[in-house]
């Protein structure tokens, strides 16, 4: 607040040559609801990487326009005085560091990074032999800090960011969350609105009727029931129940056993009458809610990006049908 309105810079006019970093927290969102951050963590590892790698960046990427990693950046570059670039690397949320369209749309790496905790504990691991393995170390250092970090990581040139990035990500959240407001207000159908967005579909609208969610080894895993409202008999049906499992996000949705979506697309869970966004943390039973479902962007349905985010590789044994269409990565009101 004392230091005014942060700048939000278009990818497309990032110089070539611009050193970027990109900047959010690692660990399990549900500990979030009990250990705030100091609010600092972010400046400070993005000034120990400088400090260590002897480079000063130009600007912060977003890692994942989901969740509170969308407006973490932000923040981070505003206290460290430069801009944050109109890009993510997922147009959604992921789990996992390697998962990202920086690392596998071009040569960049995950490492070196720095990491450091509300405590005060830091650390900066200067290589790592895989994408991968940097994500096992990382997430291992986080759990040691108490599930949660700030995290500046993937240090690339302005030509890989533009090169391999989602675009104009933050520019469609905003775009999405003034119709929602607008449908709010107007006692409009607020998650067909959303889906109407995000060229998507309500998929289902029903009651959180069951949460199994545990936190462990640095994520929050389960699985969520969502039982559809008015089932045709008195008892229900196995139709008439969606299940979800997820990982810190939610990545397959099936009805009566069959797949309905998965992962990369976007199942996204919201409030039935509001159409607010209920993440895998604030999942409660009894709540009333509707399931949007999302064309994932282009960066992420090729064969190489599968590999990382698909189903299989999260251990699913479910083939990915991509949903038709899709906004993600286009500014929006673009054609």
């Amino acid at each position: 607040r004392d230091k005014g309105p942060q700048t939000l810079i278009d990818p497309l006019a990032l110089g070539d040559e611009a050193l970027v970093c990109v900047v959010g927290s690692i660990g399990a969102p549900t500990v979030s609801i009990e250990k705030l951050p100091e609010g600092t963590e972010m400046l400070r590892a993005l000034r120990l990487l400088e400090e260590r790698t002897g480079r000063q960046f130009d600007a912060v990427a977003i890692a994942e326009i989901g969740g509170a990693n969308s407006m973490q950046p932000l923040i981070a570059g505003l206290q460290a005085g430069i801009p944050t670039v109109d890009s993510d690397s997922m147009g959604r949320a992921f789990p996992e560091i390697q998962m990202s369209s920086y690392l596998f749309g071009s040569d960049a790496k995950v490492a070196p990074y720095a990491m450091v905790d509300a405590a005060d504990n830091a650390a900066v691991i200067p290589s790592a032999v895989s994408d991968l393995w940097g994500e096992r170390i990382a997430r291992n250092i986080a759990v040691s800090m108490g599930a949660r970090a700030g995290l500046v990581a993937c240090m690339m040139s302005g030509a890989q960011l533009k090169a391999s990035g989602v675009h104009y990500t933050m520019s469609l959240a905003h775009h999405l969350g003034a119709r929602a407001i607008e449908a709010q207000e107007q006692k409009s159908d607020v998650p067909q609105v959303a889906a109407d967005v995000l060229d998507g579909e309500v998929i289902f609208r029903g009651k959180i009727s069951d949460v199994n969610r545990r936190t462990t080894k640095g994520f929050a895993r389960g699985h969520v029931r969502i039982d559809r409202f008015s089932p045709v008999s008195a008892r229900g049906s196995k139709d008439d129940r969606l299940e979800i499992e997820f990982q810190n996000e939610l990545l397959i949705a099936r009805i009566k056993g069959e797949v309905v979506v998965t992962t990369p697309d976007l199942i996204c869970i919201v409030t039935e009458e509001e159409g607010e966004p209920v993440t895998t943390e604030m999942l409660r039973y009894g709540t009333r809610v509707a399931v949007i479902a999302a064309p994932a962007p282009a960066q992420l349905k090729s064969e190489v990006a599968l590999e990382v985010v698909g189903p299989r590789a999260f251990g699913y044994d479910a083939e990915f049908c991509p949903l038709p269409g899709g906004v993600i990565g286009r500014r929006p009101g673009a054609g």
